[in-house]
């Protein structure tokens, strides 16, 4: 199919959000789709770039749409969905519900992609005219929690059906052939010893006091930090100077394309969320976030230490991640400290991590996502 993917992400970028649109336009391409992504912007990067920052390999058109922040973004969306239109998309994918209504409204079959509760004066309204209309549709979310949630907002029990969860994923042919953990942190020039590695953003809630806090009671235990804005390492890296911590490095960000490598220098790769998890724009994901790191760690086959939450165990169970309540330190110490004297478990969890987690590539969602559609 001829496939417009519309985000109002911008590209490139760093965020959560930005890296996911991307993830799942191009897997759209890989599986055989014609795709082109709408992003906002007036400049547009060369794809050599974008492949690296991203971690991509099949080539797809990406296509900057200059909007007018003064209309909240339905400037953008409209310049979008006419350009679909004109273009004669057999579809339109978006995570806009804005592009998703007009599109809808102007007779294109529409898949909309929802990470988030629909919340505010208009997008109630916005929602419940997308629910309504008799063009063509699909919902997804990417937790069977948002889709428990938007039913019971909407009274959408009879409509449970129609409502397709897809959760994130992962690539795993980056995931191919990686090196031991010592052997992945002599290519990196990192500390030998064993590790226990974070890759993310250090946004509230994705326990950075916490694992700043192991590093302080485990000097045993290396730590590695990969990504966080530029302002949150230095942050970060200051407060580690003045407690003279020697075992906590950060990298700041790196290109998607070079995540694996980092990801397999750990031993153990920590997932410490908090009961409320902030993004890049705010709000509170903890009772529905799929988390793009958690397939990324199932991928890279190393024992995953992650935060009791519900959500969570949507995915993960006993057999592949220990699991420890939010923000308590001594749990997180047992935890680890009990891994660094396991080998046999750590090999363990990560097999099975690695195992399932071939249920959850990007290709295996863009396929799901536009089953019998």
């Amino acid at each position: 199919m001829k496939i417009f993917c519309i985000a109002a992400s911008f590209v490139p970028s760093n965020t959560a959000n930005s890296i996911q649109v991307v993830k799942a336009a191009h897997a759209l391409a890989e599986v055989g789709h014609d795709v082109r992504l709408f992003v906002p912007g007036d400049n547009p990067v060369s794809w050599e770039n974008l492949k690296n920052h991203y971690g991509l390999r099949q080539p797809f058109e990406i296509q900057w749409v200059h909007e007018n922040l003064a209309f909240k973004r339905y400037d953008f969306a409209f310049k979008a969905v006419q350009a679909g239109r004109r273009m004669d998309a057999d579809l339109i994918y978006t995570w806009a519900l804005q592009a998703a209504v007009l599109s809808l409204w102007g007779g294109v079959p529409t898949v909309l992609e929802l990470h988030d509760r629909v919340t505010g004066r208009i997008g109630p309204w916005l929602f419940r005219q997308f629910w309504k209309s008799k063009t063509k549709k699909r919902l997804l979310t990417n937790s069977k929690a948002l889709k428990t949630r938007l039913i019971s907002d909407f009274d959408l029990a009879a409509h449970q059906e129609e409502i397709l969860v897809a959760p994130n994923g992962v690539e795993l042919e980056r995931y191919e052939d990686l090196p031991a953990p010592e052997e992945a942190r002599n290519r990196l020039g990192l500390a030998p010893g064993f590790t226990a590695g974070y890759t993310g953003h250090f946004y509230a809630g994705r326990g950075m006091q916490l694992m700043f806090d192991l590093a302080k009671a485990l000097p045993e235990i290396n730590f590695l930090w990969v990504g966080g804005q530029p302002e949150d390492v230095s942050l970060w890296e200051n407060r580690a100077k003045s407690a003279g911590l020697a075992n906590l490095y950060l990298t700041g960000f790196v290109d998607n394309a070079d995540l694996p490598l980092f990801q397999a220098a750990a031993d153990a790769l920590l997932m410490p969320y908090g009961q409320k998890i902030e993004g890049s724009g705010g709000g509170n994901s903890a009772e529905i976030a799929s988390p793009m790191k958690m397939f990324e760690y199932m991928a890279a086959g190393r024992a995953i230490i992650s935060s009791d939450l519900p959500v969570i165990h949507e995915v993960l169970d006993a057999a592949t991640a220990v699991f420890c309540p939010p923000q308590d330190l001594a749990s997180w110490k047992e935890a680890l400290i009990d891994l660094k004297n396991n080998e046999e478990m750590r090999i363990e969890l990560g097999k099975e991590a690695r195992s399932y987690s071939q249920a959850f590539t990007w290709k295996n969602r863009a396929i799901k996502a536009l089953e019998r559609f």
